[in-house]
């Protein structure tokens, strides 16, 4: 981190502030205070870069073409596709940037700054360096400050380390380290007082502060490509080179039968443009649009659009641990009085839980020791809880604090029940390191105080015990002390509690009640969604600037620990690359680290061939989030930084919400390979129906309004349908698919050349037999027309399974689709029996043998593959 260098003004008095004209001078030299801002891109430019993709590249070139040539109906309708496309792609990503936008705007910071010898509250962009401001409990900090005062001054530094416990701080001197993170004597812009007050010297603003030092690393790093957007790239290449050899096949076999040059390669072109599947695209677009909306139900925003299906590539999730896996709430969980443990369960601010001994809840005025310490937990308090719903409490105040009045409300002891009045408080302080209030309670006096247990111990005479308050002897003392460090070991944060009748504050002479250990713990949603990611084999690892046993302790309770190491940033910084990559694979919690390191592990994980997805909230998570292939921001906890540079913004901070995220993203790549399998079959039928036709000498199979026809019932609605079917049952149960896999691949390529050639193959024969029996052109291209669009509309259900056939799917679990085939049935019906209809489709009605045989040929193919693939099963 760069030296931060502290301006001395002359004749500056810090008891003024600077003077307006001091500011103006400072701020022309340094300007505003405010972070270097990406600037979204404007409408236009998101609406144009809509038409980058190659496929609809493709599609332009096509239409150009298709006007060159008169086909005014194609190019019609193949640029209202494309604009389609780029619409709802530019609706959704507008959406998206305005709704960051929104969530930017939701806070206006602001501070309390000495200017002119006064004290004024103005936008926290105005601080200059030099500037002296006032905090106190509540305040976010604007800018980085060194503490000329602090009074009992604690700050939560969790935006920039990690570390959920806010941190004492003190008043410093000029000549004082300022640089880098963990001063005691330096408060950090972003970060937040929690308790107490003071005055500090801004020392740096904007992007020369910690967090801007941070944000800085974000321009370092660019995008690439999406797994998807890759796959589709060579979709579209693979889709030239059809057109080119369609194109080619055509001009040269009607060259050899003696065919018109000219004549033969207006066809070509013609039979190649009809060989592209104009819908791709826009099906695409819709069906990552779709989900994008399913997952906002699901709360989670999606910033890309593509990241929907990059999520379901994912092999590794690193996870910050504080606020992501954990609650970002103190939880006090174990309870110790004079022989006797107590668990408590239920996570922070909930209130279901209980305070249970041995497995067995228990009455808390039965247990003289449990109830004076929870009343002492009570009323020695300054946070203050309050009903939010049947389920929760709202807090407001320290962390530590309000998870000791939930722990006591769990308990059935609260300030309403007690009627207490406060006559006096000796503050909490790292001095000190305890808390005391007298009160007055029932006309009896008491002291109250918590603190370290050190501290209390010393100050305490008697015991509280099942029989009664006893003799505290040393050997005691020493037994409360044991277990202390037992609390300690398992990473909880141990107080305790002592009490005593007395006419005014006074720490001597003490009855020792207690301990209490709590730790921020792991969300129960967040073990259950790290549990389905291993079942998928998806790796979860946490990283987190937190103290390695805490790190430990909490990745155990969460399921993460499971024979991985951990491991912390300064052996980090001890390993190559090379030794890096060879234990990587082994690790499962990574703590004390900063935010190089969490570029450095990112970019570790990918170098290992994995699609890594990186979750956070802090400004210190945000370079990794943005290098990861997905970065995942929380939407509450989440700073602006951090939900700058996420392609995902969980707006429930929910682990779980991810995972889901993970299940869509699988799901949607499963979807687009059916209804690329779908497209591509129906529309190489297509193109073998009229190409064969050419070469063996028959009539124009299908008419150009024909072929419209076709495209309109099957590429439109029945294909974005199959883009909506739901999770297949075993989609968390598979291995995640490899970042270079193809998109064709276990064999997908062979069954769409095979189906569409049987689908034209079929079409043909239906034409051909038509005529063969006497029906007239007109009755035998309603049957090639009947033939063709049916055995789309079968094939569109057997899309549904990659592995299964039309005796073996589940035709019920996508409503959606069932729908688009009836529409599709309906209007082809339409076109054939509707007497209006059929001058404009130059069609006949089908009745008997020839509505028999077409039906046949529609069916043939799909009954005997089911039959072939049964018979090969067996």
């Amino acid at each position: 981190m760069n030296q931060v260098r502290i301006i001395l003004l002359k004749g500056f008095d810090t008891m003024k502030g600077l003077t307006s004209e001091q500011v103006q001078a400072l701020q022309k030299e340094h300007g505003l205070n405010t972070l270097a801002q990406v600037r979204p891109p404007s409408p236009l430019k998101i609406f144009f870069s809509q038409f980058k993709d190659a496929m609809v590249l493709i599609l332009i070139a096509a239409t150009g073409i298709s006007a060159l040539l008169g086909e005014w109906t194609d190019a019609v309708t193949i640029i209202v596709i494309v604009i389609l496309n780029a619409v709802l792609g530019f609706v959704q990503e507008y959406r998206t940037e305005k709704t960051l936008e929104a969530l930017r705007n939701m806070t206006a910071p602001t501070a309390k700054v000495y200017r002119d010898d006064v004290l004024q509250e103005l936008p926290a962009e105005q601080l200059v360096q030099g500037d002296v401001i006032a905090v106190e409990a509540g305040d976010c900090v604007p800018a980085d400050c060194l503490l000329l005062t602090a009074s009992r001054l604690y700050a939560n530094e969790s935006v920039l380390t990690g570390e959920a416990e806010p941190i004492a701080k003190y008043a410093g001197t000029l000549r004082d380290d300022v640089s880098g993170l963990h001063k005691p004597y330096v408060i950090y812009s972003g970060t937040a007082i929690t308790r107490g007050s003071g005055t500090a010297q801004v020392i740096a603003i904007g992007k020369h502060t910690q967090m801007g030092l941070i944000s800085g690393m974000l321009s370092e790093i660019r995008r690439t490509e999406t797994p998807l957007q890759k796959r589709l790239g060579e979709l579209g290449k693979m889709l030239a080179l059809i057109c080119i050899g369609v194109c080619m096949a055509v001009f040269a076999a009607g060259v050899l039968r003696g065919e018109p040059i000219f004549d033969m390669l207006m066809t070509g072109i013609s039979i190649a443009i009809a060989a592209i599947p104009e819908g791709l695209p826009a099906t695409v677009t819709i069906a990552l649009a779709l989900a994008v909306n399913r997952m906002m139900k699901q709360n989670a925003l999606v910033n890309r659009l593509h990241s929907v299906e990059t999520l379901g590539c994912t092999s590794v999730i690193c996870s910050d641990k504080t606020g992501t896996i954990t609650e970002n709430r103190m939880t006090v969980t174990k309870i110790c009085t004079f022989g006797q443990e107590f668990d408590v369960t239920g996570n922070a601010l909930r209130k279901d839980g209980a305070i249970l001994e041995n497995h067995v809840p228990v009455h808390v005025k039965s247990v003289p020791a449990l109830e004076s310490l929870l009343i002492c937990a009570v009323l020695c308090n300054n946070a203050e809880l309050s009903e939010k719903d049947a389920t929760e409490w709202n807090a407001v105040g320290d962390p530590t604090e309000t998870a000791l009045l939930a722990v006591s409300a769990k308990g059935g002891i609260s300030p309403k029940i007690l009627n207490a009045s406060r006559i006096e408080e000796n503050p909490f302080d790292s001095d000190s390191r305890s808390m005391s209030v007298f009160v007055r309670r029932n006309q009896q006096g008491y002291t109250y105080t918590k603190g370290a247990v050190d501290v209390i111990l010393h100050q305490c005479d008697l015991v509280r015990t099942p029989q009664g308050d006893v003799n505290f002897s040393a050997v005691l003392k020493k037994q409360i002390s044991e277990q202390a460090e037992k609390l300690s070991s398992q990473a909880l944060r141990v107080l305790a509690f002592a009490e005593k009748k007395s006419d005014k504050l006074s720490t001597d002479g003490m009855i020792f009640l207690g301990l209490t250990g709590m730790l921020d713990p792991p969300r129960p949603e967040a073990k259950e969604a790290i549990r389905k990611c291993a079942s998928a084999s998806v790796k979860t690892v946490m990283i987190t600037g937190d103290h390695k046993k805490t790190a430990a302790a909490v990745a155990r309770k969460a399921g993460l620990l499971r024979g991985g190491e951990v491991i912390t940033g300064d052996e980090l910084d001890l390993m190559t690359d090379t030794q890096l990559d060879r234990r990587l694979s082994k690790i499962s919690v990574f703590a004390r680290v900063n935010p190089s390191h969490k570029l450095r592990l990112v970019r570790a994980f990918q170098r290992a061939g994995n699609i890594v997805t990186m979750t956070g909230d802090g400004v210190n998570d945000a370079p990794a989030i943005k290098e990861a292939d997905v970065g995942v921001a929380m939407g509450l906890t989440g700073t602006d930084v951090a939900k700058q540079a996420a392609d995902v913004i969980l707006m429930d901070d929910n682990l779980a919400t991810l995972v889901s995220a993970v299940e869509q993203g699988r799901a949607i790549y499963s979807n687009i390979r059916k209804f690329v399998r779908y497209l591509l079959s129906c529309n190489i039928g297509e193109v073998i129906t009229m190409f064969l036709g050419i070469l063996m000498g028959m009539p124009v199979v299908l008419l150009p309004v024909q072929l419209l026809l076709v495209n309109l019932a099957t590429d439109g609605l029945p294909a974005i349908a199959l883009g909506l079917e739901p999770p297949e049952s075993d989609v968390m149960k598979r291995p995640p698919r490899k970042p270079d896999e193809s998109f064709f691949a276990d064999g997908l390529l062979t069954k769409i050349i095979w189906r569409g050639v049987m689908i034209g193959l079929c079409t043909l024969g239906s034409f051909s037999t038509a005529l063969r029996f006497g029906g007239t052109l007109t009755e035998a291209r309603t049957c090639a027309l009947f033939t063709l669009v049916l055995s789309q509309l079968i094939h569109v259900f057997e899309c549904k399974s990659e592995h299964g056939t039309i005796f073996s799917v589940r035709y019920f679990s996508n409503w959606k689709l069932i729908f688009a085939v009836l529409i599709s049935a309906l209007m082809l019906a339409v076109t054939i029996w509707i007497p209006q209809v059929q001058g404009i489709f130059s069609t006949a009605s089908l009745t008997g043998n020839l509505l028999y045989q077409a039906i046949a040929f529609s069916f043939a193919v799909p009954v005997m593959t089911s039959l072939f693939t049964g018979f090969a099963k067996k």
